[in-house]
């Protein structure tokens, strides 16, 4: 296969080869990034609107090769939904929600999903596994039917019942285990070195990540290519924000932003689960594991994430920081966007509300600001 991307470990920058089934790093151990050795041509901003309104109109950006058809469902360009309710309760003159919800499968993780199970698909992969915490278990069982291969997926037993029924609902072998995400991180890789799945767990492949950068194209060009002063994002795992913060500097260095063109980047996770949040707050390079995690939101219920050292990267190089929620106020800030808005928030979505307004408070964000806040899945799932 004649990719025109190398893999650059992480951790040690070690260079590695794109084809195959990359899992880490076999030197550290550290996720995998993908580098292009192509920079599109600025001209091709032009083009865009005459393309399919899917994350792949960004084909360009992506991990393709030649005119490959990626395995689909019209996932991506989501809207970005002025709330100027929020606005005049926190006195921020402009405030968009990113409502993720309306991707297929009701989340942001269709978009990590399509981007893992083409390449996978290519490198020969015919059976996958995941542990989730619901979303990512829900979109690998459909885009994994979606390509005519077996999933399995390994949820925690607290993870809502709506969730876990639709992994089966999309085709996906659903087995349920005792303790958190990290618990079924383990049993997932023993059945992946068992039966050959290939595991799709967030960072342990490389090419999640490059379906979340599409997160920040969408806003650049939504914002007719400009940034927006912050971004709020609920943090699990972190791909998202580590995508987003990969897509902006792609960005700048193709001239398709200007090298002044800056966001900040906020990390919001629960009390119950902070990993991010304590390392950050400590000046850690990397977070330390999260004892007795919980939370109702069930996507920050994730106390080791994998991709730690890179969300703190992220945070501090575009001069962001990481905030943490109590349960009882990501659930008011949850129905209260609901209430006055229509949107269908789900708890992780709250806790980026919540988190704004203590921004507000903190004098980070300010009036004059532009902010957006995202939505990473339906709240009608989690009920």
């Amino acid at each position: 296969m004649n990719c025109d991307w190398y893999l650059e470990c992480s951790g040690c920058a070690t260079r590695g080869a794109a084809d195959g089934l990359p899992t880490v790093c076999p030197a550290c151990g550290a996720p995998w990034l993908v580098r292009y050795h192509r920079r599109p041509d600025p001209a091709l901003r032009r083009t865009l609107l005459d393309r399919p309104a899917t994350m792949w109109r960004y084909r360009e950006w992506l991990p393709l090769v030649g005119d490959e058809a990626p395995v689909s469902l019209g996932e991506g360009m989501t809207p970005l939904v002025r709330v100027p309710s929020i606005e005049r309760a926190l006195g921020v003159s402009t405030v968009w929600i990113k409502d993720e919800a309306q991707n297929p499968t009701g989340s942001f993780k269709a978009r990590g999903m399509s981007a893992a199970v083409t390449r996978a698909v290519a490198g020969g992969a015919r059976r996958f596994t995941v542990p989730t915490a619901g979303n990512a278990g829900v979109a690998l069982s459909a885009y994994g039917t979606r390509a005519g291969c077996e999933v399995r997926v390994y949820a925690p037993r607290a993870t809502p019942a709506r969730l876990l029924e639709a992994v089966g609902v999309y085709g996906g072998d659903l087995h349920v285990e005792d303790g958190h995400i990290g618990d079924c991180g383990r049993a997932s890789r023993a059945w992946a070195a068992a039966s050959g799945a290939f595991d799709v767990s967030t960072l342990r492949e490389p090419y999640r990540i490059e379906g979340k950068k599409t997160l920040g194209l969408e806003i650049a060009e939504q914002l007719g290519w400009t940034l927006p002063d912050a971004i709020i994002y609920p943090t699990g795992g972190g791909t998202g924000l580590i995508g987003m913060w990969k897509a902006f500097l792609e960005l700048r260095e193709a001239g398709w932003l200007p090298a002044t063109a800056q966001t900040r980047l906020f990390s919001v996770q629960s009390t119950g689960c902070a990993p991010v949040v304590q390392a950050f707050e400590a000046g850690a390079a990397a977070t330390t594991a999260w004892n007795n995690p919980v939370t109702v939101a069930s996507g920050l219920r994730v106390p080791a994430p994998l991709g730690g050292a890179l969300v703190l990267r992220g945070l501090r190089e575009t001069g962001g920081a990481a905030v943490a929620v109590p349960d009882e106020e990501l659930s008011a800030a949850e129905q209260r966007v609901a209430g006055t808005e229509g949107l269908d928030m789900c708890p992780e979505g709250g806790a980026a509300v919540a988190a704004l307004a203590k921004l507000v408070e903190r004098g980070i964000v300010r009036q004059e600001h532009r902010v957006v806040v995202f939505n990473t899945g339906a709240g009608w799932l989690y009920r």
